[in-house]
């Protein structure tokens, strides 16, 4: 259970899992990082849902609202690394469970109406929301640290988990008017440099990057540096970087969901 949201459950083909809602507005799918849906990523979707907009957030690993620790992080880890739903060493195709994500962006769309929805993927998740825009009801793309495929190798640390038919429906989007945005921190050993170069040389000016100084991560509290940009090393003070960040995510969407798309 999570405090203030609906709880149900999405099945497309043969697969179902839990669905929290809550709010008014266009949709926006939440998906959210390792180890599941903890306390910062249900504080980041609620400030979605202050933003005007229905959170739609399946539960993909995990136990809703648990807090996070590093046993429950590095089990969550591990048995994302065995489940096929993830790919996490692909670097040229996607996870199969987006097929599922592009099917909840399909019915979020027709049960919600408007422009089209949104979708936020972080760490894990993060590549997740290239591959939906296969969906055309996806208007409004963010890659928060997107950290798959983990990047062990040259290939791997510069590649954006998708199949060369996927990447070039991508592209193809992005040349219609479809813009995508991404975040990270700029020493964050998950998402090297590389992979936004990949991203800005692929896309384009359609690629928005919000690269964030890993300075602002306090050592004390975060020994490996920050790297959940939107969650756990949300700094949620006036003028932080990372408060910035969230902002442009909001305002990301309401520009695409709310004002409409721009070509």
């Amino acid at each position: 259970m999570i405090e203030g949201y609906a709880e149900s459950e999405f099945t497309w083909d043969g697969v179902t899992r839990p669905v929290y809602r809550r709010g008014q507005g266009p949709g926006v799918i939440v998906m959210h990082e390792i180890p599941g849906i903890h306390p910062t990523v249900i504080r980041f979707a609620n400030w979605v849902v202050d933003a005007g907009f229905t959170v739609v957030m399946p539960e993909l690993m995990g136990q809703a609202n648990r807090a996070v620790t590093p046993g429950y992080t590095l089990g969550s880890m591990l048995r994302a690394c065995i489940r096929r739903e993830f790919a996490v060493l692909a670097a040229h195709r996607s996870s199969p469970i987006t097929d599922w994500l592009r099917a909840l962006c399909r019915e979020t769309h027709r049960d919600l109406g408007g422009a089209g929805v949104g979708a936020v993927g972080m760490c894990l998740t993060g590549n997740f929301a290239l591959a939906m825009m296969l969906e055309p009801s996806l208007l409004a793309p963010v890659l928060s640290q997107p950290s798959m495929p983990f990047p062990l190798g040259k290939t791997r640390r510069a590649a954006l988990h998708l199949s060369p038919e996927e990447l070039e429906a991508v592209r193809e989007r992005a040349r219609q008017g479809c813009p995508v945005l991404g975040l990270r921190f700029t020493e964050d050993r998950w998402v090297p440099p590389e992979r936004f170069e990949t991203l800005r040389r692929e896309i384009g000016d359609r690629f928005e990057a919000i690269e964030i100084d890993s300075a602002v991560s306090r050592p004390s509290e975060n020994p490996a540096g920050p790297h959940s940009v939107l969650t756990e090393d949300l700094r949620d003070e006036d003028g932080h970087p990372t408060v910035a960040a969230r902002d442009r995510v909001l305002e990301f969407l309401r520009e695409r969901l709310v004002d409409g798309p721009r070509p």
